[in-house]
């Protein structure tokens, strides 16, 4: 179990994690969000001991990190898939994990075969590709049996096969008992395998919950409605629903997106406007819609919308 209590970082002028309090529970997925430069990375490097929090506490299993007889033993941890002398054999570098950490020696081949690697234990791993090097980071935090696995991006470089892998072995890890932190931009994946959400906006805490209700916070249900009548329906629409908040948008193919409204009221007014329809659906909230709204205030590094069609941003036309 991981347990932060008003964990706070500072770089200079700068407050990088904002006294963060948040418990990991074992048996679950923790999925772990954020902007870039959240603060997502300085607070597991504090949880690993890596950084000197400014204040307050991070504790492994009540305890802080640099404290643990046997740290391997207990968590596990993928920061950064790159950081293999290139040099080394795979199963070497484990091999060296091992003796560091005091883990038996048949845990290495056990963790190579766990994550695919079996055959290709005795290249270097300047040699692997990045998601290879993700397989061996993941077995390195796996080496020891932790009860608790802390993964940063791990599913980066992966192809989709490699994404379902890790997705069914974080989930299985969870089942076995263990606590799981998993940080990760994918919010797809995320929503799939996490039973719980943390969510960081410039340091702070902006959300801790299941997965269901973060979702749940999320704008209600957008119809999509594909028809050769759509400015017909638009109005229509807007003018049923003007005392409802029922909004009329329209999709980057052209489609109508009604927020406010069910897809059967919707389907109603088409049919009394005689207006033909070749496709109505309803899009469900979802994770990622509502990471957006949670952190639309706090994201650092937004960038200007495209020029319009047959503008270049700078430059004028007509040389």
């Amino acid at each position: 179990m991981l347990s932060l209590r008003g964990l706070t970082k500072r770089r200079g002028a700068r407050t990088v994690v904002d006294r963060l309090t948040l418990d990991v529970r074992p048996g679950e997925v923790t999925g772990f969000l954020g902007p870039n430069g959240a603060g997502k990375s300085s607070t597991m490097r504090m949880v690993l001991g890596l950084d000197h929090p400014t204040a307050g506490t991070a504790r492994v299993n009540g305890r802080d990190c640099r404290e643990l007889d046997c740290p391997v033993r207990e968590i596990g941890a993928l920061l950064d898939a790159g950081a293999v002398h290139p040099g080394r054999r795979a199963r070497d570098h484990l091999l060296a994990m091992a003796r560091a950490g005091g883990v038996a020696k048949h845990r290495v081949d056990a963790v190579l075969a766990r994550v695919g690697l079996a055959d290709v234990g005795a290249k270097r791993a300047g040699e692997f590709s990045l998601g290879m090097r993700q397989r061996l980071g993941i077995a390195g935090a796996l080496l020891g049996e932790p009860e608790t696995l802390m993964l940063d991006e791990p599913v980066n470089g992966l192809d989709p096969d490699g994404v379902r892998w890790v997705r069914d072995l974080v989930r299985s890890l969870a089942d076995e008992g263990r606590t799981v932190f998993v940080s990760s931009h994918l919010m797809s994946e995320v929503q799939l395998v996490a039973d719980r959400v943390v969510l960081l906006g410039q340091g702070r805490l902006i959300a801790d919950a299941p997965t269901s209700e973060v979702v749940g916070s999320a704008a209600g249900t957008v119809v999509v409605v594909r028809s050769p009548d759509t400015e017909l329906l638009a109005r229509r629409v807007e003018a049923a629903g003007s005392e409802h908040g029922v909004s009329v948008g329209r999709g980057d193919a052209g489609e109508l997106r009604v927020s406010g409204a069910a897809p059967e009221t919707v389907g109603d007014i088409a049919h009394a406007a005689g207006a033909r329809i070749h496709a109505l659906y309803g899009e469900e909230a979802s994770l990622e819609q509502a990471y957006m709204e949670l952190t639309e205030s706090v994201t650092e590094h937004t960038a200007s919308p495209p020029a319009p069609s047959g503008q270049a941003s700078g430059q004028e036309g007509g040389r």
